[in-house]
């Protein structure tokens, strides 16, 4: 449906006949860690995210999953694990 609320005018998930079904009936502006995102909207009444209605909740633990200019840290790839004898077998064979 159409928002009435906050972002006026723009299609929201939320919305219902009764109004906004968002806890406090209304979405919350970003925070900083959504700055450079190509999902926030600038509308007459601040700055909001267009995929979710609360973006302080979802950079409360980590990365938000809907953010576009933030990856996720990958340090399981980093820190893969070596097996020793394996290492060692194959240091034998290249020399």
């Amino acid at each position: 449906m159409i928002c009435a609320t906050v972002k006026a005018g723009s299609e929201c998930a939320f919305m219902t006949k009764s109004g906004c079904g968002f806890n406090g009936g209304s979405c919350h502006p970003i925070v900083d860690q959504c700055e450079g995102c190509q999902r926030v909207v600038d509308l007459a009444s601040g700055r909001y995210c267009n995929s979710y209605p609360n973006p302080a909740a979802k950079w409360r633990t980590s990365v938000c999953n809907f953010a576009s200019h933030a990856k996720a840290s990958t340090q399981a790839q980093q820190q893969a694990k070596i097996n020793p004898l394996k290492a060692s077998k194959r240091s034998t064979k290249r020399k």
